[in-house]
């Protein structure tokens, strides 16, 4: 150091350096950028939708998601879960990319590491002024560095590459909770879908049935031509509903054939009816339900990562130091390359800093600056987006718990109307248009029962979704 020191001040570039040298230490020592907590949304104090517990937390992706289908206690929907966690692509792209950011993480750690190569070669040639004739030089020999990482660019680099890795992995059960997700969502509106159908059909079966009495009454001159007509009219369009349902249905099956990993030709599911339970997802959650939200966890990583490489663009302002040996044999014959006469190694030590680069540092850092940017307003948008979610789902489910009592009351009004309907125009009382105005009360009321109830299930595998998973852990 005192060498140094005295080089300096005998130097006649020390007045040209100094203010560069300031410079750098001013740069390298700054770190990367900390989001202040005014650039994250503000947490409210409970979800509007909620019964006054719901909290926030930070991000917690580590706690067990668990098995969540399992509440609805439905086999088939079990063994689909299970099958769409193996074999989905959408998951095995993610698993992918996480063993690629993993991978990535060793190669930025093995800078950190002691490099040792061998090398050796042979060579034949005349060198001016040492002898005119050819001769032969044989090489073999290794070579050791080692790079000091003085200022932490190397650490910082492996730190960025982790959390990458960190994101990734968040990603991972990201997309497995959408899959299971979706897969849950389609199976129950395809079984949801069935119960539609066979209430359609039920009541074709039900107009055919007026169909045949009015036909016999039309024969017997009690009605007219039209009433046949309009009964018929009925039953065709009805019938037509319940093919577009099954056109419907048939979708449904085939989407849920790409989920599970399956040939949509070679996948069938049967009827086995609605059977599956509507779980009931306690309103008093704890936070670190909505916490464990993978998307808001890899956001929060990749921002991370960005703050870790402002500080590696930050760091390249500094020199960088590496340290090297090498030995080996020289000789002009194979067999002499070994002995200890052809012996030759060294040692040495490189010090290096770029001077002039035409701004390029200082647009590393203003791109990682930038980086950083982006990867905050991503991370905001994603705990935006939580927040929203699960307010949606709970609101969903409170409103969707009252229409499904209405609905219910509105179902035994018209079917007890359609009830006495066909025994008064069985007897004559009333004419058929009351019945089938009656008939078709409750055909869509039924319907609409159903579709409360489905919507429902998906609201709650909805918010299933929006808190990250099982609530039971």
């Amino acid at each position: 150091m005192k060498t140094l020191s005295n080089f300096w001040r005998r130097s006649a570039l020390t007045p040209v350096l100094t203010p560069l040298l300031a410079a750098l230490l001013l740069a390298g020592c700054a770190t990367a950028t900390v989001p202040v907590a005014q650039e994250l949304p503000a947490t409210p104090a409970a979800f509007k939708s909620g019964d006054g517990r719901w909290t926030a937390a930070a991000p917690a992706e580590a706690q067990a998601r668990g098995q969540w289908w399992l509440a609805f206690a439905d086999p088939v929907l079990n063994a689909l879960e299970l099958q769409a966690t193996a074999n989905n692509a959408s998951i095995q792209v993610a698993a992918a990319r996480l063993a690629q950011a993993n991978a990535l993480v060793r190669s930025a750690d093995a800078d950190r590491s002691v490099q040792l190569g061998i090398s050796g070669g042979a060579t034949r040639g005349v060198e001016p002024g040492v002898t005119p004739n050819a001769t032969t030089r044989i090489t073999a020999g290794a070579r050791l560095s080692y790079e000091l990482d003085l200022f932490g660019k190397l650490k910082q680099t492996t730190d960025a590459a982790a959390l990458d890795a960190q994101s990734r992995e968040a990603l991972l059960r990201n997309t497995q909770l959408l899959v299971q997700a979706e897969v849950a969502q389609t199976y129950l509106a395809l079984r949801a879908l069935d119960a539609e159908r066979a209430l359609v059909r039920d009541t074709v079966a039900a107009y055919r049935d007026t169909l045949q009495l009015t036909e016999r009454r039309f024969k017997a001159g009690d009605v007219a031509e039209l009433d046949v007509m309009r009964v018929r009219t009925e039953a065709a369009a009805t019938e037509s509903e319940a093919f577009a349902l099954d056109r419907q249905r048939a979708a449904l099956q085939n989407a849920l054939a790409v989920l599970v990993g399956e040939v949509a030709s070679n996948f069938e599911l049967g009827l086995d009816g609605w059977n599956a339970a509507l779980p009931q997802i306690p309103a008093g959650l704890p936070s670190t339900m909505l916490a464990r939200r993978p998307d808001v966890s890899a956001a929060q990583r990749a921002m991370l990562a960005a703050q870790a490489r402002v500080g590696v663009a930050k760091a390249a302002w500094f020199p960088s130091l590496a340290l090297t040996a090498n030995g080996g044999g020289v000789s002009p014959e194979l067999g002499d390359l070994f002995k200890l006469s052809a012996r030759a190694w060294g040692v040495g030590a490189l010090l290096s800093l770029p001077i002039l680069d035409g701004g390029r540092r200082e647009a590393q850092v203003q791109n990682a600056g930038a980086e950083l940017d982006m990867a905050l307003v991503n991370y905001r948008q994603q705990v935006l987006v939580a927040f929203k979610d699960v307010e949606d789902q709970l609101a969903a489910l409170q409103l969707l718990a009252r229409q499904s009592e209405l609905q219910t009351s509105a179902v035994d009004s018209a079917s007890r109307a359609t009830k006495l309907s066909d025994s008064r125009y069985r007897n004559g009382l009333v004419s058929q248009l009351e019945l089938l105005d009656a008939q078709r009360s409750e055909l869509r009321n039924r319907r609409q029962a159903l579709q409360v109830r489905s919507a429902q299930y998906q609201a709650t595998v909805g918010l299933v979704r929006a808190i990250g998973g099982s609530w039971g852990a």
